[in-house]
């Protein structure tokens, strides 16, 4: 009789567990720019912890390239702009959960990423670097072996430091940008993998210690929302377009990049810019 119990008890777990999977796996509602109007606020994916892209400032506003980028989006849709601020790894799940409408949020675009959102033109260009004192000697990837080095877990530095580092190579993953520079500065690892403004938080902390050693990729970041979501896909785009054509994306470069705006590709391999 116990046993049978038991055996009841384990079936209404395990049905109890598939009804919650199947309400975690269910889709967020499908959000047009119609509704964003209607409702008056477009709520923003975005870091809160990675200059200049997206950061808090000491006075608590949300601020960098990113910010910009989506308020000028709100503003052209005629609502006001709410921002979420999110780690790395919370911000697909955040965007398919619905607990944001769309990622402006350093959003690299790669294949695996485009299998789980839907990316926008892009909308700025990026690398993906390793970071290491100005002592030590990284020329190639072999150069990195027996090093701890530090990545952002789930970013696309985790990625390209596990697919280039020597097998003898310790990677540390932390969560987010800011706990990352903070192990190398801190003297917990000994590199990092970072984007091409991590340097700048780095000199901040050790002036003149660290410099840029490896270039793994060339990256281009995009807005993201769901998959199938076509119409708020084609504003985005069609914004991207407009601000590339009048401007406002240079002054927005000027201000945060320091660099001129780069040609961008009309399309990169596995990854859609648009709904079919």
């Amino acid at each position: 009789m116990f046993k049978s119990m038991l055996t009841r008890r384990n079936a209404m777990l395990g049905a109890a567990a598939i009804v919650a999977a199947i309400g975690l796996a269910k889709p967020a509602a499908a959000i047009t720019p119609e509704e964003v109007k209607a409702r008056g606020k477009l709520i923003v994916g975005i870091q809160g912890d990675n200059p200049p892209w997206g950061f808090v400032t000491s006075a608590g506003k949300q601020d960098g390239l990113d910010a910009d980028i989506a308020s000028l989006y709100a503003k052209e849709l005629g609502v006001s702009v709410e921002f979420v601020p999110l780690e790395v790894n919370n911000r697909i799940p955040a965007l398919t959960t619905g607990r944001v409408d769309v990622l402006f949020a350093t959003m690299a675009m790669l294949p695996d990423r485009a299998k789980a959102v839907q990316f926008s033109k892009p909308y700025v260009a990026n690398a993906i670097v390793l970071i290491a004192p100005k002592t030590m000697s990284i020329k190639t990837n072999e150069d990195m072996a027996n090093l701890s080095i530090g990545v952002a877990k789930g970013a696309a530095q985790d990625t390209q430091v596990t697919k280039n580092a020597p097998q003898s190579a310790t990677i540390r993953r932390f969560d987010g940008d800011a706990p990352s520079v903070q192990a190398l500065v801190s003297g917990q690892v000994q590199a990092l993998g970072g984007n091409i403004f991590y340097m700048d938080r780095v000199e901040k902390a050790r002036p003149g210690e660290f410099e840029n050693k490896l270039e793994f990729q060339k990256l281009y970041n995009g807005a993201c929302t769901r998959l199938g979501e076509k119409e708020i896909n084609a504003s985005i785009n069609a914004f991207i377009d407009k601000i590339k054509a009048n401007g406002e994306l240079k002054k927005i470069y000027d201000k945060w990049m320091k660099v001129p705006v780069p040609e961008f590709p009309e399309k990169l391999d596995g990854i859609p810019f648009a709904v079919n």
